[in-house]
C-alpha cells in the first residue's frame, strides 16, 4: 500500500525459470529515499538461510527444516525439529510502516487469519509455534498487527499471542546487492 506510483524506481531480478508468465521479478521499490522489500518470498528464504547459518537465536537446536509443511487442509512455510520438539512457523512480508509502526497486513487477509487460527490451534496442542514478521524498510522503530486495515487479524494475532504463538518481527537490511537480516524490533501489542 502506497509503495507503486507512476514513475517509481523499481529493481527487477530475471526468472530463474523458463516458461512464466513474466520474465522479471519485481524485488525492491524505491520510496522515500530508500529501498523496500517487496518480495514476499524473501521472508521464507531469509528463515531458512538464518537457520542453516545460525544467525536467529529463536531458530538454534533444530536439526531439521522443512519448507511447507503440510498440516491439516493447508501449509504452513516451515517446520522445525530435534529430538525435543517441534516448531512450525509462518512467515509475512511487511512493507507498511505508519509513524514508525510496521503493520501488517496492508490489505484484508483472509489467508492470514487463517494461519494464525492454525498456529493457535498448535500452541493449544503443545506445539511451539511462531509468526516471522520481515519488515523489509529501514524507517520501523516497532511493529504491530494493522487493526486499522484488518481488524479481525490483528484480534486473532493478540489472541495466538495469548495462547503461546510467538511473534519475531525483525528489520531486513535492504539494498540491490542482497536483503540480509537486521534487529528484531519491539512488538507493540496494543
Amino acid at each position: 500500500m502506497g509503495l507503486m506510483r507512476t514513475e517509481t524506481e523499481v529493481f527487477l531480478s530475471p526468472a530463474l525459470r523458463t516458461g512464466r508468465r513474466l520474465p522479471y521479478t519485481l524485488e525492491l521499490v524505491r520510496h522515500g529515499g530508500f529501498w523496500v522489500g517487496v518480495n514476499t518470498l524473501t521472508p521464507n528464504r531469509l528463515l531458512r538461510l538464518a537457520w542453516e547459518t545460525g544467525i536467529m537465536p529463536e531458530l538454534a537446536g533444530y536439526d531439521h527444516f522443512r519448507s511447507e509443511a503440510r498440516i491439516g487442509e493447508s501449509r504452513l512455510d516451515a517446520f522445525l525439529s530435534n529430538a525435543r520438539e517441534t516448531l512450525w512457523i509462518e512467515t509475512k512480508n511487511v512493507t507498511l510502516v505508519e509513524d514508525d509502526v510496521a503493520c501488517f497486513p496492508d490489505a484484508v487477509t483472509l489467508r492470514g487469519q487463517k494461519h494464525l487460527r492454525e498456529l493457535t490451534a498448535l500452541a493449544r496442542k503443545g506445539h511451539r509455534t511462531a509468526c516471522f514478521f520481515l519488515i523489509q524498510r529501514p524507517d520501523a522503530r516497532c511493529f504491530a498487527p494493522a487493526d486499522f486495515i484488518d481488524p479481525d487479524f490483528a484480534a486473532l494475532l493478540h489472541e495466538a499471542v495469548e495462547k503461546g504463538v510467538e511473534v519475531w518481527p525483525y528489520q531486513a537490511v535492504v539494498s540491490t546487492e542482497g536483503i540480509g537480516l537486521g534487529a528484531r524490533l519491539p512488538f507493540k501489542k496494543t
